[in-house]
């Protein structure tokens, strides 16, 4: 099947397997399927529809919603009309949907499962079509533009197998972005070929190519790492992609997907390891584990409790995990692999598999790719068919990014004599003190992540003497009183101060009073810190504590 677009994979599928399972959408303990020949002639109608609707030729498709089978079927429909999809997170302000509407050139938009329609919409132009999903309970009510089951039931299914060309665009994905304007990334219909031979030559994700697979799609699809390991993976290759209802569903409808690849960012797997040590202290479950046969059993009782006892792989990515967060997977018998890459790439860039024990490390390139280190700045540069060929009408920032065929990726790195690549930090991150020593966050941030009661943790200083720490507990943090917490992290300091250079030695530790949420601005919708947000939030803070006498403190 290499070399085939997407939708031209579909129509395989769509063909020769028309009764099977594709979709899976859960209302409370019951669930929807729609097969593979019903997704097709849905995705059909509505393509007729939006040809209807007097576009121009490749037109820019919006698509806005939380993760759900109309959102796929949707994202078929606009590949068979031979338009480009543009997604867009589900919880965009009304000013920040404008803004990506009017730089994608968005002729169109999908709106479907959401919270915050309300307010968005004030965003969303009164000229501009509207197609609404149908509703989802506890979610926002779209009563504007067409309603999906009328518009597509008006027309005649689409006939044959219209695909798009090679080199027309697939898809502009905008990043979350940690600073600055959005950038909209233009991904080639090609991206896709060249993934499909990647997998089909490495195969990372233990893909059956014969259709036995199973996910489970939680993350933004209108990221591109869910888009690809996700829904195109699925598309390309057969199998099921089962949806979660809601964040208090999620371990429940995870259980019932039991899916055979599990891709998740580590945030999600501090949540899963905090949810294990909530009913089994660290120092019960070491124990358990060192008596031979209670320990295949806790193992067997662990993963099948998560619902992945199934799974063939388990990945992370999207941001860095710590090499311990690996070993207490892999000790559980966690196929853990981790992927590194970003939206400029198609979220391909380097991946480790779990059996490759090189700690701290993300892995190699993939196969069919380049990597290169900036010998003056230590930024990784990376050269694959995959990538971007440009962020849409945007080419200063474009010729920022790519420079003789090279994505300059932001992120800063070294490569060891075997190939194997560390990230160490990111460019724009790094930060001078008041000693006029350059300050690098990640590697201080990373040894902190050690301690299980903190689950974020931000680097800060600009202009300080020396760095200063922001975390926020975790569950397990957040169950201990005030002066065990700061024992606890009055120790970490301590030890970790111990092995930095002077310069590096965090001079405080601050415990925030609320989580850094996507909603109060301090994470992207991607869970990545925004380091200029948590800056503006505290930095005129900065000074006070670093001279306080006490080494931790509470905000």
């Amino acid at each position: 099947m290499a070399k085939a677009t997407t939708i031209g994979n579909f129509y395989k599928w769509e063909k020769e397997h028309p009764n099977k399972p594709f979709l899976k959408q859960p209302f409370g303990d019951r669930w929807e399927v729609t097969t593979w020949g019903e997704a097709g002639q849905m995705a059909r109608k509505l393509a007729t529809g939006l040809k209807s609707l007097g576009l121009r030729d490749k037109a820019h498709i919006g698509l806005v919603s939380k993760n759900c089978r109309e959102w796929v079927i949707a994202d078929l429909a606009i590949m068979m009309a031979g338009y480009v999809s543009v997604p867009f997170f589900p919880t965009l302000k009304s000013d920040q949907i404008n803004e990506v509407l009017r730089l994608g050139d968005v002729d169109a938009l999908f709106v479907g499962k959401m919270e915050v329609w309300e307010e968005m919409q004030k965003g969303v132009p009164e000229d501009l079509p509207v197609i609404a999903f149908p509703h989802y309970e506890g979610n926002s009510k779209v009563e504007r533009g067409h309603q999906w089951h009328d518009f597509m039931n008006q027309f005649e299914p689409i006939e044959g197998t219209p695909v798009p060309g090679w080199e027309d665009i697939w898809t502009i994905v905008f990043t979350s972005g940690t600073t600055g304007t959005p950038k909209g990334v233009v991904l080639l219909n090609s991206v896709n070929g060249a993934t499909e031979e990647l997998i089909e030559k490495a195969n990372h994700l233990k893909v059956s190519l014969e259709g036995d697979n199973r996910f489970f799609s939680f993350l933004p699809l209108n990221h591109i790492a869910e888009r690809v390991v996700v829904e195109t993976t699925c598309i390309n290759y057969g199998g099921t992609i089962s949806f979660t209802e809601s964040l208090d569903r999620f371990a429940k409808n995870l259980q019932d997907t039991k899916p055979t690849i599990f891709f998740a960012v580590p945030r999600i797997w501090t949540k899963l390891q905090m949810g294990v040590l909530s009913k089994m202290p660290q120092k019960r479950l070491n124990t358990l584990l060192k008596i031979p046969i209670v320990s295949g059993i806790i193992k067997k009782k662990i993963k099948a409790g998560l619902g992945l006892d199934q799974a063939r792989v388990v990945v992370s990515g999207a941001a860095p995990m710590t090499q311990e967060q690996k070993d207490w997977f892999h000790s559980l018998g966690f196929p853990l692999a981790e992927g590194y890459g970003m939206t400029e790439n198609c979220a391909i860039c380097t991946f480790l598999p779990w059996d490759e024990k090189k700690p701290s490390s993300v892995g190699k390139a993939q196969e069919g790719s380049e990597i290169r280190i900036d010998p003056e700045t230590s930024e990784i540069l990376y050269k694959a068919p995959w990538n971007m060929v440009g962020y849409y009408n945007s080419p200063d920032k474009t010729a920022e990014t790519l420079k003789d065929g090279w994505l300059h990726t932001g992120d800063q790195g070294k490569l060891d004599e075997e190939g194997y690549l560390f990230i160490t930090g990111r460019v724009k991150d790094t930060f001078k003190t008041a000693k006029g020593k350059f300050i690098v966050p990640a590697k201080i941030e990373k040894k902190f992540e050690t301690n299980t009661d903190i689950e974020q943790v931000c680097v800060v200083g600009l202009g300080c003497q020396q760095p200063i720490l922001l975390v926020y507990p975790s569950e397990i943090g957040l169950t201990k009183d005030q002066a065990t917490l700061k024992a606890s992290l009055e120790q970490s300091l301590k030890e970790i101060n111990a092995e930095l250079p002077n310069y590096q030695r965090v001079s405080t530790v601050v415990i925030t009073k609320e989580a850094w949420t996507v909603e109060n601005g301090l994470l992207t919708p991607t869970l990545k810190v925004k380091r200029p947000k948590v800056n503006d939030r505290f930095r005129q803070d900065y000074i006070a504590w670093e001279e306080s006498k006490e080494a931790v403190l509470f905000e």
